[in-house]
């Protein structure tokens, strides 16, 4: 018997998963009403399930467990579970057990839905019928298919946690920064979450620039700004542009992409790196690069109006995550308006603050921690409003050029259902009336 912990998006791919296979299961959930129960009565998923408050006769006859990311390890029934000594998984390794073609990992705290999406468009570009799958969407265990020539994979850290097999064929960790430190007890511990996707790969892709990542073994290297580098692929700076090396031999510039910032830099070179160990052409990759126009609410240009440019990076829920997105666009624009604010993390933001003093013109706070960062902020004009649409509206009417950048640098739960309602909501305010 197979125990589903969690009725979620993950656990409702494992249900169907395990009923078209006959494979006997059990679904539980602590919740009473999650998210995936009346999809999953509709399906008729729901012969054998619990909700509500764990108990430790749920583990009867149960021979594996499949837990659901969201679930903590410091949670009772995983604790019962380790003691029984039942295995846990993720549906990330079960994945791994049915898949017939190469799988290849993708990893970081930022960036690695943007290098998921980009290598998955380079393989299409290239001929490779390839599945893009895991975090960034679509569940792995409902892209399961026959004819795959590739599987990319997005990899949260909380799917590595509960992770112990898995074959890859390379992989990445594009970066690693404070994050999550809610769910993780110290910084060490979720740094080690990230890594432990090396551990799975039979080549693995380093970004020297990259100082908790580049002490790795690697097989495969990427660097930018490096006047001498051993790298397959690397990137240096010319004027207010990168241009891009496979080796010593020009690819491209970056005046010619339609995405901006030395992050996407870095986030072209881990596709590129990649792209060339799983046989991708680079014509391919350069063709795609140039093509790509990122992804919705990660530093999304949504429109120009009266000469100014209007950015939705509502998935910025860190503070690192806003750091990067005002340096790409403080290399372009002289002025910059900032929308930030939601629920603040357990996080040093610092940083953030000092940045803010130094390149933003004016800061409009809105959420849970308008208040205190407002405190934080020195340099330039803070006002706080109650909405997005104050705030956009402000915005419109404080900005006479440059840009306008939503980069939230933090959780949008106090205000929203999720990042993508909030970057929704500020796009349709921007356009509202235009």
């Amino acid at each position: 018997m197979k125990l589903i912990l969690g009725l979620g998006i993950t656990g409702l791919s494992v249900a169907r998963f395990f009923s078209l296979h006959k494979i006997p299961y059990r679904i539980a959930d602590s919740r009473l009403s999650p998210p995936m129960l009346d999809l999953s009565e509709q399906e008729n998923l729901l012969s054998d399930c619990h909700l509500g408050d764990w108990n430790r006769s749920l583990l009867k006859d149960v021979t594996e467990i499949i837990i659901s990311p969201g679930i903590a390890e410091n949670e009772a029934i995983v604790a019962w579970s380790r003691l029984q000594n039942i295995p846990i998984i993720s549906d990330i390794e079960l994945f791994g057990r049915y898949a017939k073609a190469p799988i290849v990992g993708i990893t970081g705290s930022n960036g690695k839905s943007t290098v998921t999406q980009l290598l998955g468009e380079m393989a299409l570009s290239d001929g490779q019928h390839a599945v893009i799958c895991g975090n960034i969407g679509k569940p792995v265990m409902e892209s399961l298919i026959d004819d795959a020539d590739l599987y990319i994979v997005e990899l949260s850290s909380y799917q590595l946690d509960y992770t112990n097999n898995l074959n890859l064929l390379t992989g990445v960790v594009t970066n690693i920064s404070p994050d999550h430190l809610d769910r993780y007890p110290d910084f060490d511990t979720y740094k080690k979450s990230k890594l432990s996707l090396y551990s799975y790969c039979a080549i693995n892709i380093v970004n020297l620039n990259e100082p908790l990542v580049n002490k790795i073994k690697s097989d495969s290297c990427y660097v930018i700004d490096e006047s001498e580098f051993n790298c397959e692929f690397g990137a240096k700076k010319d004027g207010d542009s990168y241009n891009f090396f496979h080796k010593k031999n020009v690819l491209m510039s970056s005046d010619e992409l339609m995405i901006v910032g030395r992050h996407n830099v870095e986030n072209i070179l881990a596709a590129l790196s990649l792209g060339h160990q799983i046989g991708l052409s680079l014509k391919s990759m350069v063709r795609a690069a140039k093509d790509f126009k990122g992804l919705k609410h990660r530093l999304e240009w949504v429109v120009n109006l009266k000469g100014v440019d209007y950015f939705n990076d509502s998935k910025s829920t860190n503070s690192i995550s806003t750091i990067t997105a005002i340096n790409a666009l403080s290399e372009k624009y002289k002025s910059l308006i900032l929308i930030a604010g939601g629920i603040a993390k357990n996080e040093d933001y610092s940083e953030m603050f000092q940045l803010i003093s130094e390149k933003i013109d004016a800061v409009i706070l809105i959420g849970e921690s308008a208040t205190l960062f407002s405190q934080r902020i020195n340099g330039c004009p803070v006002s706080i409003v109650e909405s997005m649409k104050q705030a956009v509206i402000s915005s419109k009417a404080i900005a006479k050029e440059g840009a306008v950048l939503l980069s939230p640098g933090c959780a949008s739960f106090d205000m929203f259902i999720d990042f993508n309602e909030r970057g929704e909501v500020f796009k349709r305010h921007v356009l509202e009336g235009n």
